[in-house]
């Protein structure tokens, strides 16, 4: 038996609460990042916006399944394992990053310092002086002790388990 039973709206598409949830809970969280970036000038560091990637293929993935779930759930069930395969390894680069920021490990080189410099001007003082490094290993913002990395891999983990749990209700019914 379904942990949520799914039932088919207009059309075939899924009324799947679980996919609904997700679809929803992704989007937030990706808008809440842009929001952070472009409203709160919070400007993301590489291990940041590698994060963001599973998001960009979840959400048009997700709208995906929920319109083929009624009439083909064998391709969006492993669609949505898809899915959760993409958020567990953005949960596990979360807690790559979050433990770089604490100082557990060290981040990667291209974090260290990701600027590039135009020697060929000759103008090495002043492509130093525009040039502005956002570091991996700093976090910039923390709430209730977690950095933008560690609240994606908190969400990235709840979303793996939303998708797997989606998962069991597209089974092919027989």
């Amino acid at each position: 038996m379904a942990f949520v039973e799914s039932s088919r709206g207009p059309r075939g598409w899924s009324q799947n609460p679980l996919l609904i949830l997700l679809l929803l809970v992704a989007t937030g969280a990706i808008l809440a990042a842009l929001g952070f970036q472009h409203i709160g000038g919070y400007i993301p560091c590489p291990l940041c916006l590698q994060q963001r990637y599973a998001y960009y293929l979840a959400i048009p993935a997700a709208l995906i399944v929920i319109f083929l779930a009624g009439s083909q759930p064998g391709l969006a069930r492993l669609i949505v394992l898809v899915i959760a395969a993409a958020f567990l390894l953005n949960a596990g680069l979360g807690v790559y990053h979050s433990g770089a920021e604490w100082g557990w490990w060290p981040g990667p080189q291209s974090c260290a310092s990701g600027v590039r410099v135009d020697l060929s001007k000759g103008n090495l003082t002043e492509e130093l002086r525009k040039a502005r490094v956002i570091r991996c290993d700093e976090a910039p913002w923390r709430f209730l002790w977690l950095s933008f990395a560690g609240w994606n891999a908190v969400i990235s983990a709840a979303l793996t388990g939303l998708a797997l749990f989606a998962s069991r209700n597209l089974s092919p019914r027989t």
